[in-house]
């Protein structure tokens, strides 16, 4: 996880948490270690395996460790977005399934444990004792796969409804006693535009989950399962007092914030999103009510991403080096309406949600906490992932192909110094797909890539600068972009001026034709793709203007 903020608690304050213990604080550490390694090998495994360039280059995979209620006890440092969410999956395929040895359990169903469908999650069960009737732990991976189907190649449209954006794999076991379901599995990639792509990312993931599986029981094996439970509840324990003791330290009181996404890609009415958190003793609750309805478009995000982002943004600004765990949300109360576009119903379509929401629900926090701690929170990051998918057939090697990719953008400033340019913040935390790998993976050919110089807001600390990326079509195909912070920039702190917009263009024959922020269109061979993203706001009255 991408720390964009620093707090640190005095040494003495620390020094009483663990005095709290009645446990041994250096075992404490090491089954923190422990169990984390074990998502990275998950890490590791999954992107050396894998087949498409979306999760062998751009790292767009999670994997994490959950204990046997379904609880997260450790995760790899990789998306915000995935991580936060995840839990909900475990506790789907727990509810859903009855899961025995060598089980695992596939979903990417938004309303049924998923977050939006191109997030499939793999979910298995870990028997660390050969005794034992019930898992001991569970291990789970979510990857982003380039296609699932769905009515525009990349499986990210501008659909009104969720039915519209691919396949929808509710709770089911893939594998049943290490056995491959093969109808299922047959099923699955014959609704796909890239069958064999979406094979190899696949086994990949069964592969992690294996591995996980594997370390596990070594585990349990080398310490005893009885020890291992009394660490990791202590774990979850400790992240939640590191909390609590970050909460006192803000004042009491409610702080308040809204912002708008720019619209939802069918009309131009844009979408509020509001929140007021109050902090009482050791305590918040985070209110969201007055946010606007769910929307036709499909910027609408379930109710897994907006805890995703309280997750993230509390453990960001907790300060110390806080185990991420279930521990972390246990001082916190969410209040997220029903219906609402930080909690919509099925059939919403949730495609954008995911990646676009979740960015704007992240700034409306830190806008709020802003308010009562404003020497620990940055001015607003560039606020979108400014994704964007490409399909079609490529002639010259005679098979269909999907590209999908979030092009960073500008960090917002900091209290203590400039924002960083061109870089991935908040909700993703991804790779770029490096020139190589786009032209020797895909008909395109890469005209641009630069920083977009003087796109971060002025002030004290400057806002980082955004991103220019170009992409030159070798074949006709079709394009989707979603795209945010074309409408409202992102916001300024204390006297610091708001980050430039981003702006997408079509360059044909030499003439720009400016294109929408959400939009789906048909490109021809030879054209350009050009996406500019925002930069991040500035930090601070600048004094010599």
């Amino acid at each position: 996880m991408q720390l964009t903020s620093e707090c640190e608690l005095p040494n003495s304050k620390h020094l009483a948490i663990l005095h709290l213990m009645d446990f041994d604080p250096i075992k404490l550490e090491l089954y923190k270690n422990i169990l984390t390694s074990v998502s990275e090998e998950m890490g590791v495994t999954l992107q050396r395996t894998a087949f498409s360039p979306n999760i062998k280059e751009r790292l767009d995979f999670s994997c994490a460790v959950f204990d046997a209620s379904g609880q997260m006890i450790a995760q790899a440092a990789h998306i915000p977005v995935h991580l936060g969410s995840m839990p909900l999956s475990v506790l789907a395929a727990i509810e859903h399934t009855e899961m025995e040895p060598g089980d695992i359990v596939v979903l990417n169903d938004p309303y049924r444990g998923g977050t939006h469908l191109p997030d499939i999650t793999l979910v298995a069960p870990v028997f660390g004792e050969t005794s034992a009737n019930s898992p001991d732990f569970f291990v789970a991976n979510r990857a982003h796969h380039a296609d699932v189907g769905g009515m525009t190649p990349g499986s990210m449209p501008l659909a009104t409804s969720v039915i519209q954006e691919g396949i929808r794999i509710p709770p089911v076991k893939l594998v049943r006693g290490g056995e491959l379901d093969i109808d299922l599995w047959e099923l699955i990639l014959a609704n796909v535009r890239t069958p064999t792509e979406r094979r190899g990312d696949m086994e990949a993931q069964l592969a992690a989950n294996r591995i996980g599986e594997r370390r596990l029981q070594e585990m349990v094996a080398k310490y005893g399962m009885s020890e291992i439970e009394v660490y990791m509840q202590e774990l979850c324990s400790y992240s939640s007092r590191m909390v609590r003791s970050f909460l006192q330290e803000i004042p009491d009181g409610i702080y308040t914030f809204s912002d708008f996404l720019d619209n939802d890609g069918i009309t131009d009415e844009p979408i509020e999103i509001c929140v007021a958190i109050e902090i009482k003793d050791d305590t918040a609750v985070v209110d969201f009510s007055g946010t606007s309805g769910q929307v036709r478009g499909s910027v609408n995000a379930i109710y897994a991403i907006t805890v995703s982002a309280v997750f993230y943004t509390f453990r960001c600004i907790a300060g110390e080096d806080v185990p991420s765990n279930a521990g972390c949300l246990e001082p916190i109360q969410i209040i997220a309406p029903e219906g609402s576009v930080i909690n919509a119903k099925f059939p919403a379509a949730v495609a954008g949600g995911n990646v676009e929401t979740s960015q704007r629900i992240v700034d409306v926090l830190f806008g709020a906490l802003a308010k009562s701690c404003p020497d620990r929170i940055p001015a607003a990051s560039c606020g979108s992932m400014s994704n964007i998918t490409v399909g079609g057939h490529d002639v010259s090697r005679g098979r269909d192909f999907t590209y999908y990719e979030t092009i960073a953008g500008g960090m917002g400033a900091r209290p203590n110094g400039n924002g960083i340019d061109a870089i991935h913040t908040h909700m993703t935390n991804t790779m770029n797909t490096p020139i190589e790998a786009i032209e020797t993976s895909y008909p395109m050919q890469v005209e641009q890539y630069a920083i977009r110089r003087g796109t971060g807001g002025a002030g004290e600390f400057q806002g980082g600068a955004g991103i220019v990326r170009s992409l030159r079509l070798l074949t006709d195909a079709e394009v989707t972009i979603l795209s945010e912070r074309r409408v409202f920039q992102p916001y300024g702190l204390q006297g610091g001026e708001a980050g430039q917009l981003g702006r997408n263009v079509l360059i044909r024959d030499g003439e720009e034709l400016p294109l929408a922020g959400k939009a789906t269109f048909a490109i021809q061979e030879g054209d350009v793709i050009q996406i500019e993203t925002p930069g991040g706001g500035g930090y601070g009255k600048d004094e010599n203007e």
